[in-house]
């Protein structure tokens, strides 16, 4: 078990907030266009029809979301991912420089198909999510890896392994941190991904999916493939981690929950800033926890991403 972190292991971030300390993110991977309904209970099964008391439409995806919160962070993020040239790539990259976001690496292909997800959102907060993943070259070969020398850390998802694996290759032959977000995905996506990453943190199903369960005990299972951080996010439960021959654990942040979508990308975005700002693994995860717990009190999966300064008060509060 891991000991208490305070508010001192985190000064960093208080850096970070006042530009002291630049920190550049680059974000790879997913973004999908979502549209969400909320409703006031999920589908009981078979064929029925409910009634959404809301609906709206927002950017995301899981590095797309992670490249969110770096920015309403205060960090400095790049965000390279694929869309199609169409409507919804259109309003997803609008989306992404509204919010401060580099996106001169977000290619819209003309032959392609933007990834547009359809989530349902119940009384509880929790949600159920339907993605088309969208159609375009898998080819990473147009990346600008010389670039990656700018970052202080580089995070991507399972959606596009090609992508991943050459920015991870490159972040890896210039000493810069890479974290994956351990998103569902086929056993060699992470059979391919993982001996290039320094940070694997899972999502509960991915995990029992990769290693057969999604106990602590899995984690050091995974530690063969040489990652230096092997982590699940337990939601309400919190985050289990394996490091230096050892498991540790960080509780959630207590909240009231209203909308979990998103929270895991949330997480893994505040993640790869706080390494990137040089933070302590233990010190990393409280942020996120936090950073994600805070999240969890608003609707949509981008509302209520803190600054780093709200989100320090937020930790002074609690024990």
């Amino acid at each position: 078990m891991s000991a208490s972190v305070g508010i001192g292991d985190l000064s960093a971030l208080a850096d970070v907030a006042s530009k002291a300390r630049p920190v550049h993110v680059i974000c790879l991977g997913l973004s999908a266009l979502d549209q969400v309904w909320r409703v006031d209970r999920p589908f009981a099964g078979g064929s029925e029809k409910i009634r959404a008391l809301a609906y709206g439409t927002l950017g995301g995806g899981m590095a797309a979301n992670a490249s969110v919160a770096v920015a309403r962070l205060g960090a400095s993020v790049a965000f390279w991912g694929r869309a199609g040239n169409d409507a919804a790539g259109h309003e997803m990259k609008a989306a992404f420089a509204a919010e401060g976001v580099d996106v001169e690496n977000f290619r819209l292909f003309p032959d392609g198909r933007s990834s547009v997800s359809g989530i349902i959102v119940d009384s509880s907060g929790e949600r159920q999510i339907v993605n088309f993943r969208g159609l375009y070259p898998e080819s990473a070969d147009w990346l600008p890896v010389e670039i990656v020398a700018r970052a202080s850390s580089v995070l991507a998802d399972p959606r596009w392994v090609e992508g991943a694996a050459t920015l991870f290759r490159e972040a890896r032959s210039r000493g810069i941190p890479t974290v994956l977000d351990g998103d569902m995905a086929e056993p060699d996506v992470f059979e391919r991904l993982l001996p290039l990453t320094d940070h694997a943190i899972f999502s509960e199903p991915a995990l029992t999916a990769f290693a057969g369960s999604a106990q602590d005990e899995s984690l050091a299972a995974l530690a063969r493939f040489g990652c230096r951080v092997l982590a699940v996010t337990r939601g309400e439960g919190g985050v289990s981690w394996y490091g230096n021959g050892r498991l540790h654990r960080q509780a959630a942040y207590a909240v009231d929950v209203v909308d979990t979508t998103g929270a895991g990308d949330v997480f893994h975005g505040a993640y790869a800033l706080a390494i990137g700002a040089g933070l302590e693994v233990r010190a990393a995860m409280a942020f996120s926890a936090a950073t994600a717990a805070m999240k969890c009190r608003h609707a949509g999966g981008r509302n209520g991403i803190p600054d780093i300064n709200e989100c320090l008060a937020f930790m002074r509060t609690k024990p």
